[in-house]
C-alpha cells in the first residue's frame, strides 16, 4: 500500500507565493500528498506586503513560520539572514520529517532552504532553474540547482542548461513557470474587474485608470546595490515627466532596497507625483489582471519577461537585472537613462499589445510538477553525469 507523502515547500518573499501558488494547489488535492507549507522571511513581514495574509485567505495551513530577516537592507544582512534561515529550517524540517522539500526560484533566502535539506539527506526539488540573469541570484540559482535533487524548469533552454551543469537529464523536467498557470487564468477578463485604490489601499493619488496607465516595478540590482538610489532617481524623473496615470509597487527585501525606498519617499515629498499611487502588495490574480490591462510595465521585475510575455503586455525593462533571461518579445532593454526610458515607454503605448508567448509553458506546470512530486524515486543522492 502506498505511503502519503510529505511535501514541504518554503515561500520566502512576496514573488516565490505567486510563482509556486498553482503548484501548493495541486499538491493539496493530490491523493498521495501531503502539503507542509512554512513560510519565512520577508513573506511574514508587512512592509513587504504581507504575503502570509495572501496565503492564509486562499486557504492554505501554515505547518511552521520562520522569522529571519535582519533589518539592514545590505549585503552583511543578506548573509546573516540566509545564515539565521539555515539555524531555523533545519529545526522545522526535523520536526516535520518531510519526504521531499521544495525551494522556489532564486532569492538569497532559498539558498537556506536549499542547504538545510541537503545537509539532512532530505530529497530536493527545485523549481525555476536553469536561468540566466544579471545579478547574485545567478550564482544563487545555481548553487541551488547542484544542491538539488528534482529539477522543475519553465523552459527548454534552462533545461539545456542544468543537464549542461552536470545533472543528471532524468531528473530534469520542463514543466513551464507555475505563475503562467496564474496568467492563464485570466486571459479572458476584458476589464479590470476590482478598484485598487479601494481594496489595497496604498498611498498617493488616485488617477482614473480609464483611459490607460503604466505600472511599475523596479528592484535593486544586488551587484550594483550602491547605485539603487540613483537608479530609482531615473525612473521617476521619466514618470514624473509624462505624467501618466501609474501604480507603482514597492521593491523586494534586497541589498539596496533601502535605497530604492529612500529615493521614492524623498522624490516622493519633492514632487508629490500627482498620477502615481504607490502599493505595497496585491493578491496574484489581481496584480496579473492589473498587468494585462495595462499600457506597459516598467522596471526589472521577472514578472514583465515571464507573465507579461504570456499576457502579450509590453514591457520597458531597465538595467542588468534580467540580463540573458529569454525573452517572448514584448520587451524592450534599455539602460538607466531617461531618454531611453521615456522613449521605449512612448513607443510602447503607441505600438499597443504584443502577440502572446508560451515560451515559459502553456499553464498546466502546477498539475505536473505535483504529479512528478508522487512518482520520482526518493533520492539525495547525485547520479555523475560528468
Amino acid at each position: 500500500m502506498n505511503t502519503v507523502r510529505k511535501i514541504v515547500v518554503v515561500i520566502t518573499a512576496r514573488p516565490s507565493y505567486s510563482r509556486v501558488k498553482t503548484v501548493l494547489a495541486a499538491i493539496q488535492k493530490h491523493p498521495g500528498l501531503q502539503l507542509q507549507l512554512v513560510v519565512a522571511a520577508s513573506a511574514l513581514l508587512d512592509r513587504y506586503g504581507s504575503a502570509v495574509n495572501y496565503i492564509e485567505k486562499d486557504g492554505f495551513t501554515i505547518a511552521a513560520k520562520v522569522f529571519n530577516v535582519l533589518e539592514g537592507e545590505n549585503l552583511t544582512a543578506a548573509a546573516k539572514t540566509t545564515g539565521i534561515g539555515i539555524l531555523e529550517l533545519s529545526t522545522v524540517f526535523d520536526n516535520l520529517k518531510p519526504d521531499i522539500v521544495v525551494t522556489v526560484a532564486d532569492r538569497f533566502e532559498t539558498m537556506a532552504t536549499a542547504i538545510a535539506a541537503s545537509y539532512m539527506n532530505i530529497p530536493l526539488a527545485h523549481i525555476q532553474g536553469g536561468e540566466v540573469t544579471g545579478n547574485i541570484d545567478e550564482k544563487v540559482r545555481h548553487a541551488i540547482t547542484k544542491l538539488s535533487d528534482y529539477h522543475f524548469v519553465a523552459s527548454e533552454n534552462a533545461k539545456e542548461r542544468v543537464i549542461k551543469l552536470g545533472e543528471d537529464p532524468a531528473m530534469v523536467f520542463n514543466t513551464g513557470c507555475p505563475s503562467i498557470d496564474l496568467a492563464s487564468a485570466i486571459t479572458e477578463s476584458k476589464t479590470l474587474a476590482f478598484d485598487p485604490y479601494e481594496k489595497y489601499g496604498g498611498v498617493g493619488a488616485k488617477p482614473d485608470l480609464s483611459q490607460g496607465y503604466l505600472v511599475v516595478m523596479q528592484h535593486p540590482v544586488t551587484t550594483e546595490y550602491r547605485d539603487s538610489r540613483k537608479h530609482i532617481e531615473v525612473t521617476l524623473e521619466v514618470i514624473y515627466k509624462l505624467n501618466k496615470p501609474t501604480l507603482w509597487f514597492w521593491p523586494n527585501v534586497d541589498a539596496g532596497a533601502d535605497g530604492t525606498s529612500t529615493g521614492i519617499r524623498a522624490f516622493r515629498e519633492q514632487h508629490q507625483l500627482p498620477n502615481v499611487h504607490f502599493f505595497k502588495n496585491m493578491e496574484g490574480k489581481d496584480f496579473l489582471q492589473l498587468l494585462k490591462h495595462s499600457d506597459c510595465l516598467i522596471g526589472n521585475s521577472s514578472v514583465g519577461i515571464r507573465e507579461c510575455a504570456f499576457l502579450g503586455v509590453p514591457v520597458i525593462n531597465i538595467g542588468s537585472r534580467q540580463n540573458r533571461r529569454d525573452r517572448g518579445g514584448n520587451s524592450v532593454d534599455v539602460d538607466y537613462s531617461k531618454e531611453q526610458i521615456e522613449a521605449a515607454i512612448v513607443t510602447s503605448i503607441q505600438k499597443g499589445k504584443t502577440i502572446s508567448s508560451s515560451i515559459y509553458g502553456n499553464g498546466k506546470a502546477g498539475l505536473q510538477i505535483a504529479e512528478l512530486l508522487a512518482e520520482l524515486p526518493l533520492q539525495f543522492h547525485k547520479t555523475i553525469m560528468y
